[in-house]
């Protein structure tokens, strides 16, 4: 459900599921907040920076990495530093034998170099080609660009404390101390030189926060530095002398920024967002600035951590993604994901309003490993030969079909789809509709989304398939259109090989509007045209319609999901006069309320009847018939009866009671508290333990936690009809989530 924008909070929660659910993606052009001229410390004045700037919503795909003093040991992860402390861990383990104890031979003998325990020496020292070394930073920049990416830069400093930079306000940095060199800034020329956007990574907010809670104390000043051993104003000083450094040297397009933001102090934070958007006005720069805590999502960019949202997303979003399934920085023994997989998440994060930012993962020389090389190069293969299927397009109205669920948690796995999947993107003039289909169907397609029901295809003027040479198409027979879907024919057999494949399909006017399949879609136009914005299940202050990316009073048409309903109101926060929509309008003009639009909220029609059909199972939540007040609910195969029909009616406080067609009782969690607790029915009484939110978690499914007991309604797994419908605390698993649809 929708919340209230905090400052001190994400709007994204960190699973990436409710980010999903609290703004629905943007279908047409966002509505930016107006820049000021100049930007003052508040949040007031910061949030009105317009977070994502066209060339970044158009660059799509970025590459950073994860290089530094922690790759030396090429052990554990790049958190060695931290874990290397940690007693019986498999790093402190790993330290003890190669270097010795930890007290006796600390992580700074990375930096200022010394002697492990079999007499090598050892020391963050990489030396250029051009000195006899491997690295080279232009070779860097130049397989970059060869992999597509429109942006790239380091990470200039980590949790370790470590400055890529000639500092004048951390001693240990990379000219003071191991190789001498100002690493930011060749990179800052390498990446320019080649064209692309500089981002600048810093993680060092977790340095004084917790990252050496494990680390002795120390008595030296210098050292008390490196470790975030300083009192608590010297830290968040320090924290942002830092960050205005690296503003002044490298002037970077993006400034990512790890979490442990929100344990900065405010003042601080706000002293470099300020300063860094005044800078940028002075540059006559469109910046970015990244977040996973601390930072509103009006000037800021969310970034999800190794995921992303389930389903279209607003704000646009980023996620960083890494190419090693084990770490962020080299490793001896390093695994990694396959070219499928970067790619076809890649494809679904941007069909779903975002953008990807891969890490890579060099040795501490400054080579590359080849493995690493060749999956770049396998990715900016398919984006040379298919890229105007991803750069400079935009999210549809939907993210795509198929039987792979992609998102909906940070810290998963890319997933690799099947040739049953497809992911849509357009293109900003919102005359074509890109269809990538995430493997070879065979000689025939169904679009499901492109069905009769759901969409009118009589300005479709071409269906194309994209050749594996660039700006070059096969033709296709003119498709037919019918209930089930648009019906595509293709050669009997791939034409060439790729990852995935793309049609383009080309319209006379604008891409004609889709109807959804749960909750609304509202458009700054009459007749569903211009700008737009794809809402879920929720409540929309004027400020979240903005961020959804429509304004507020500029609605003039809506399309309503089946079951669904829209009621928009005068004022904010849902006040004032109020319309109730419970089907598609045109033009609100016809009703007098056009363009008087101001907050919204969609729900569940409460006079619609609802199938509720479990996502794991298949089967319809069932009260079985005239039973007494306390019997549990059940679920059954569909059957059409009565028993299986209910009526999903909006209490006005964020929650829903749940109305059985039979017997007229509602469901009851029972205020039992336990994992596996049966879920009753009882007639209405008005009591918490009656009352659910329902919670949109991406492609039509939704959880329905119970009020009083917190547990969501569970199916149970793979069950037979007549199961009991249970409870159980809400995770990832399918059996928590259920499907509405209209009757």
């Amino acid at each position: 459900m929708s919340r209230p924008i905090n400052r001190r909070t994400l709007l994204a929660c960190a699973t990436g599921v409710a980010a999903a659910a609290v703004v629905g993606g943007v279908a047409g052009a966002g509505t930016a907040y107006a820049a000021p001229s100049t930007y003052t410390p508040s949040w007031d004045s910061v949030d009105q920076h317009p977070a994502a700037p066209e060339w970044f919503k158009d660059a799509k795909f970025g590459i950073y990495f994860h290089w530094g003093v922690f790759s030396v040991p090429a052990y554990d992860t790049e958190w060695y530093p931290r874990h290397m402390y940690l007693n019986n861990s498999v790093a402190n383990k790993h330290h003890i034998a190669t270097y010795g104890a930890p007290s006796a031979w600390p992580y700074h003998n990375f930096i200022n170099g010394a002697n492990d325990l079999a007499g090598n020496h050892t020391e963050f020292a990489p030396k250029l080609k051009s000195a006899g070394g491997a690295f080279d930073p232009d070779e860097w920049a130049q397989l970059f660009v060869d992999a597509g990416a429109k942006f790239a830069g380091p990470v200039a400093e980590h949790h370790d404390g470590y400055s890529m930079w000639d500092s004048q306000v951390n001693e240990w940095n990379s000219v003071d101390k191991g190789p001498n060199l100002d690493l930011l800034h060749l990179f800052t020329d390498a990446i320019r030189a080649k064209n692309m956007k500089l981002l600048v990574a810093m993680h060092h907010a977790y340095n004084f926060t917790g990252y050496f809670e494990y680390a002795p104390a120390q008595s030296d000043a210098s050292l008390k530095k490196l470790y975030g051993q300083l009192s608590s104003g010297q830290e968040n000083q320090l924290w942002y002398d830092k960050l205005k450094e690296v503003v002044d040297r490298a002037k970077p397009d993006i400034l990512w920024q790890d979490f442990r933001l929100d344990h900065v102090d405010e003042s601080q934070r706000l002293n470099f967002l300020s300063y860094y958007y005044n800078q940028a006005n002075a540059w006559g720069k469109d910046v970015v600035t990244t977040y996973k805590d601390g930072f509103d999502p009006k000037g800021a960019v969310f970034d999800y951590e190794r995921g992303g949202p389930a389903d279209l997303t607003a704000p646009y979003w980023l996620t960083d993604e890494s190419i090693s399934s084990s770490s962020w920085c080299y490793t001896e023994g390093i695994g990694y994901y396959s070219v499928k997989q970067m790619l076809h998440s890649l494809i679904d994060r941007i069909s779903k309003n975002g953008n990807v930012l891969l890490n890579i993962a060099p040795k501490a020389d400054g080579s590359i490993p080849q493995a690493q090389r060749d999956i770049l190069l396998g990715i900016g293969d398919y984006l040379g030969r298919f890229g105007e299927s991803i750069y400079s397009t935009r999210a549809w109205t939907a993210y795509g079909e198929g039987p792979t669920k992609m998102g909906g948690a940070t810290f998963s796995q890319p997933t690799t789809g099947t040739a049953q999947d497809i992911r849509y993107t357009r293109n900003k003039a919102n005359n074509v509709l890109y269809a990538t289909v995430l493997g070879w169907p065979g000689s025939s397609l169904e679009i499901k989304t492109l069905s009769t029901s759901r969409i009118n295809l009589g300005s479709l003027t071409s269906v194309k398939l994209l050749d594996s040479t660039a700006g070059t198409y096969i033709s296709l027979p003119t498709p037919t259109q019918n209930a089930s879907g648009l019906q595509v024919s293709l050669p009997s057999s791939a034409p060439f090989s790729a990852h995935a494949y793309v049609l383009k399909l080309s319209f006379s006017g604008e891409i004609p509007s889709l109807r959804p399949l749960a909750g609304a879609v509202v458009f700054n136009d009459v007749n569903y045209s211009g700008g737009a914005a794809v809402l879920a299940l929720g409540s929309y202050t004027a400020d979240e319609l903005t961020l959804a990316g429509i304004s507020p009073l500029s609605l003039s048409s809506l399309r309503v999901a089946p079951g669904h309903q829209v009621t928009g109101y005068s004022g904010d926060n849902f006040s004032g006069t109020s319309w109730t929509f419970t089907a598609d309008n045109p033009d609100l003009r016809v009703t007098g309320n056009n363009d008087q639009i101001t907050s919204l909220k969609v729900t569940l029609n409460p006079s619609a009847w609802l199938r509720i059909t479990n996502v794991t199972n298949g089967l319809a939540l069932d009260s079985g018939g005239n039973v007494a007040g306390g019997s549990n609910l059940k679920q059954w195969t569909w059957d059409g009866s009565n028993n299986l029909q209910w009526h999903a009616v909006d209490l006005g406080n964020d929650y829903y009671k749940l109305e059985n067609r039979t017997n007229g009782m509602v469901a009851d969690g029972w205020g039992a508290t336990s994992n596996g607790a049966a879920c009753r029915q009882l007639e209405w009484n008005g009591h918490t333990n009656q009352q659910w939110k329902i919670t949109h978690r991406g492609d039509g499914r939704y959880s329905l936690t119970n009020r009083t007991t917190g547990m969501a309604l569970d199916g149970g797994g793979n069950v037979p009809s007549g199961s009991v419908a249970k409870q159980w605390s809400f995770n990832s698993s399918t059996n928590l989530l259920w499907t509405f649809t209209a009757l």
